[in-house]
């Protein structure tokens, strides 16, 4: 038979989205697109007005009485219990009871015939509480005398406060990071369907659908085997629906086994933004010992959150900070501590890099610092502070750093930026002290691949072939625009030497893989890639043992080539093939299983390997700042990333591309404001600024290595690419706070806060100035 020279769509090669298309012309079907059976009723939230107080009562006579109203559900009316803590903490009642503890918060949900019906009368409650007082920072929670929210950690190695004490050279400052709101295109939502008996079946919008299974059957009192959670897809998560989407869901299970009836719930933005968690925001109070050159010998670092009312992730997400308050630079001596504060604010949540991002920032401040008071390039710092050798390779966590590839990466991006060329013109440009002033900034960044919490680094899949040589495939993770699905297609497509359009990829469903982990921690493809690509080995190893007993061959003389399968001599048609082993009985279906290698983690002791590997990256930016506005531009953006041998090249340069604007939306832009009575007043795309399409660098140059292959056994010796690129976007910030730095001839480091609104550039140019 005549042979393709390949399959269509394999691993390492450049593949559109499956559902492109399908998203730009509008025919993807995402939870609110599901028609809705007969009957189907919606509910919506009643929240407090109040950031703070002694809940003593709520007169829901008028709610009940609104037109189109069938009922009210309380926290009575949880058959179950009442809590919806991520973490087991049970500090996270689904309802109110006998405290307010943010604006915002759920106080009951009403169940009325239409959606709008259900709005209205959410705002007729008569709440009667007792106003006490409220923090609403990390800072003022702390003068309050407040908690923290979960246990802190201490992250240590050597001894910081005697090499602080001999150090000749030390710098003390404090940097205000801001959060960010996930802004995904499609908000939360729930849709329940009632089934027999305890059965319930839910269509969401969640990075976990096991967790909000659980919640579901927690809330419910019923097994989790009662509870089905189907995610087709989502439109964007960014870590905002791993945790938070429980809310939703209870609520809609609550409503839908009430009434009997299905149930749909769908926020509208402004109560999104309102009620559910952002980003964490940080106030890090940082010092470092340096060398004449440069180099650090110590550091201290305390990062205070604001983490909320709940514990949620702030645990996890407080410790990330810490593991990546090194970046990519060796500290000698170290002791990082966190402090995750209570607050009367939301409960901040998972946001993509998780913590990373803020302990990114707080190490780059420091190279900062040390560069402008020696009058350094700040690049020429970072790679005297880079990982080497034995000696120079253990983190704060003790973790060796074995795969750095930052000297080569740093060095390619160096040349094809003309970084030094650009800077010493833009030195030059600045000089002649014109209004527009510019800064250049080449960043790295390490980021470290693993859950935290061990037990999450597992991942199943499901792969059926049809007796017609079809292939169905399902596995744990969720697709949110990322790709994920195209790529463990891939896998299996190119485990069976068939064409990608053989495989249909199929919803995320907990009835047929269980017990999955959140698609998040950039270990989607990792994960769930592993799992497709077991299921797969399962499946080869029956059909080679059935084609060398069925054709009296050896199995090595079996062998899948494209599309067709190659038995001694003989090659025969894969279509064909197949249903010859179907009609032997052989089984055609297998669950694959795989669980991260060599982790390990000892929160108490602050020591272990809790990530498998590290995913590298750089950016180079430049800006220019008009000195009278504060207002900025991007000029150019050079990104040369780190993906290892990447499964999708043009995919992952999508999540590169997209990872940088959302992190430079965060640095610049992105402004979340609470007013004294502890309402948040961004609440909406008119008061909340994310990135433009004009805001995106005038010049933007993508590159992955292609030299990179990942060290250890991953997929197809691939590298998440999720999350770690988030971090290029403070090369922006960089580049601005050098522009800034001008204004004083580049003596003093102009100490940003984020985000680097034009008002703060304004402010520090004119502080510059005064001083």
């Amino acid at each position: 038979m005549k042979q393709t020279v390949s399959i269509k769509g394999g691993v390492n090669t450049d593949l559109q989205h499956d559902s492109a298309t399908k998203h730009v012309t509008g025919r993807a079907d995402y939870t609110d697109d599901i028609a809705e059976p007969v009957g189907t009723l919606h509910a919506y939230l009643g929240v407090s007005t109040v950031a703070h107080a002694t809940l003593k009562g709520i007169d829901l006579d008028p709610v009940r009485q609104a037109p189109g109203v069938l009922g009210v559900l309380t926290a009575a009316d949880i058959p179950g219990v009442n809590d919806v803590s991520p973490t087991g903490r049970h500090d996270e009642p689904l309802f109110a009871t006998d405290k307010i503890e943010f604006h915002g918060q759920p106080l009951f949900a009403v169940v009325a015939e239409t959606r709008d019906a259900a709005r209205r009368a959410a705002e007729l409650a008569v709440v009667d509480c007792e106003i006490l007082p409220h923090a609403l920072d990390p800072v003022a929670a702390q003068d309050a005398g407040y908690p923290h929210i979960t246990e802190n950690l201490t992250l240590a190695r050597g001894d910081a406060d005697a090499a602080m004490a001999a150090a000749g050279n030390r710098i003390k400052g404090q940097i205000t990071i801001g959060g960010q709101d996930h802004m995904y295109l499609e908000g939360h939502i729930a849709f329940a369907l009632p089934g027999e008996d305890d059965e319930v079946v839910l269509h969401c919008s969640t990075q976990h659908p096991s967790e909000a299974q659980h919640m579901v059957a927690h809330v419910l009192d019923v097994p989790s085997n009662a509870v089905v959670v189907n995610v087709r897809r989502m439109g964007g998560g960014f870590g905002g629906k791993e945790s938070q989407m429980n809310l939703f869901c209870c609520v809609a299970a609550l409503a839908a086994k009430k009434w009997r009836r299905p149930v749909k719930i769908r926020p509208d933005r402004d109560q999104d933004m309102v009620t559910t968690g952002k980003r964490h925001d940080f106030v890090v109070d940082y010092e470092v010992a340096h060398d004449d050159l440069g180099r650090i010998e110590a550091v201290r670092g305390d990062f205070a959150a604001r983490c909320g009312w709940s514990s949620d992730l702030s645990g996890p997400v407080t410790d990330r900070a810490l593991f990546h308050a090194d970046n990519a630079y060796f500290y000698p001596h170290v002791r990082l501590v966190s402090q995750p504060m209570k607050t009367n604010t939301v409960s901040n949540t998972a946001f993509r890099g998780f913590g990373g991002p803020q302990g990114v920032v707080a190490a780059e401040r420091m190279i900062e610092e040390i560069a402008y008071a020696l009058g350094k390039d700040p690049l020429e710092v970072r790679k005297a502070n880079f990982y080497g050798g034995e000696g120079r390779d253990l983190t704060p966590y003790h973790q060796k750093v074995e795969d750095n590839i930052l000297d080569r990466l740093i060095a390619e991006l160096e040349d094809s930026a003309s970084y030094q060329t650009r800077r010493q013109e833009i030195i030059a440009d600045n000089a002649k002290g014109g209004i527009i002033r510019k800064g250049i900034a080449l960043t790295p960044v390490k980021f470290g691949i693993s859950f935290t919490a061990t037990w999450y680094n597992q991942a199943g899949a499901l792969v059926h072939i049809y007796n017609d040589g079809s292939v169905h495939l399902n596995h744990g993770g969720t697709e949110m625009g990322q790709g994920l699905n195209t790529k463990v297609a891939q896998i299996v497509a190119e485990a069976l030497q068939i064409d990608f359009d053989r495989i249909k990829i199929t919803k995320t469903t907990t009835e047929k893989v269980p017990n999955t982990s959140a698609t998040a921690a950039s270990s989607g493809s990792d994960l769930n890639g592993m799992a497709a690509l077991d299921a797969c080995e399962q499946l080869k190893e029956r059909l080679i043992a059935f084609a060398a007993e069925e054709w009296g061959v050896a199995p090595e003389q079996v062998v899948f080539v494209p599309n067709a399968v190659q038995v001694g001599d003989e090659t025969i048609a894969f279509n064909d093939f197949i249903k010859r082993a179907y009609m032997a009985r052989v089984q055609l279906s297998a669950a694959g299983f795989y669980k991260t290698p060599k982790i390990h983690w000892d929160r108490a002791a602050g020591k272990g390997r809790p990530f498998y590997y590290y995913a590298y990256g750089a950016a180079c930016s430049e800006v220019s700042i008009d000195t009278l506005t504060g207002e900025y531009s991007v000029d150019r953006t050079d990104i040369l990333h780190d993906v290892g041998k990447s499964l999708n090249p043009i995919l992952d340069k999508g999540q590169v591309e997209g990872a940088f604007i959302q992190g430079m939306g965060w640095m610049t832009t992105e402004e979340l404001w609470w007013d004294d009575k502890g309402a948040l007043r961004t609440h909406a795309p008119s008061t909340y600024k994310i990135p433009l399409a004009s805001d995106r660098p005038k010049i933007f140059n993508v590159d992955l290595p292609e030299w990179s292959e990942n060290r250890e056994l991953t997929i197809k010796r691939s590298k998440a690419v999720g999350e770690p690129p988030f971090m290029l976007g403070i090369s922006v910030l960089e580049a601005i706070s050098m522009a800034v730095a001008s204004v004083a001839d580049y003596r003093e480091c102009p100490r940003l806060d984020t985000p680097a609104t034009p008002e703060r550039v304004l402010m520090a140019v004119e502080r510059l100035r005064g001083a």
